[in-house]
């Protein structure tokens, strides 16, 4: 417990919670401000650079603290291909948890006229939103577990890398199935909406797509 609650575990938290706040408080965000103003402000290629370009601004700022996981699906990633303690796991979604239901409770405090706070919600059934979010977070974690534990070059650029690959999805696929790749950026803002349908698949894609792409990785460290 004690090397749990340790001061440098205390900063690894308290960046997790930083940074998934950042995270949610801009990409949902920028939901919410191009809704209120029918579109016009941002616009979903707005909505895809700002999640992206924030994904990539928290991993140069608290990469070095925490890893800058941001999502449970790559802490579980990274304890499942075995860079990650598994006694740290729990510390770290609740650090994630916190910080989503914090940007959540903000944005919902600063605009509770607003129709949406960014909850993920598919165009499509449930089925084939189902289906494009595993894929869509196979391709996340395997970009991430190659160029976050890759040479000192890749790790220079893993920023870059991470942020548009996560652009790029949210860009094709946002309009289909949310793209949310990311369990707690759907449940928490879903949750203090009050609109949790189809939730299930947000709670579960993500994980399947993730543990493919270890699983993957892992071949390919092999050969």
């Amino acid at each position: 417990m004690k090397s749990i609650l340790s001061k440098q575990n205390q900063s690894k938290y308290l960046a997790e919670i930083i940074g998934t706040f950042v995270l949610v408080f801009c990409g949902t965000g920028s939901i919410i401000f191009n809704q209120l103003s029918g579109g016009e402000a941002i616009g979903h290629l707005g909505i895809s650079i700002v999640t992206g370009l924030t994904v990539a601004a928290m991993i140069y700022t608290v990469g070095d603290i925490s890893g800058a996981h941001l999502n449970p699906i790559v802490t579980i990633a990274f304890y499942l291909a075995k860079e990650f303690p598994a006694k740290q796991i729990l510390p770290y979604l609740l650090a994630q948890g916190i910080g989503a239901g914090l940007a959540s409770l903000s944005l919902k405090i600063m605009f509770p006229t607003a129709g949406t706070l960014g909850e993920t919600i598919p165009s499509v059934s449930d089925n084939s939103a189902f289906v494009l979010e595993v894929i869509l977070a196979f391709i996340l974690v395997f970009v991430v577990l190659h160029v976050a534990k890759g040479s000192k070059e890749q790790g220079m650029f893993a920023g870059i890398a991470i942020g548009s690959t996560v652009m790029l999805e949210v860009l094709f696929a946002g309009p289909i199935c949310g793209a949310s790749m990311n369990p707690i950026r759907s449940i928490v803002p879903a949750l203090i909406s009050g609109k949790i349908q189809h939730q299930w698949v947000y709670l579960t894609a993500p994980f399947v797509g993730a543990v493919i792409a270890v699983y993957s990785w892992k071949i390919l460290k092999r050969s």
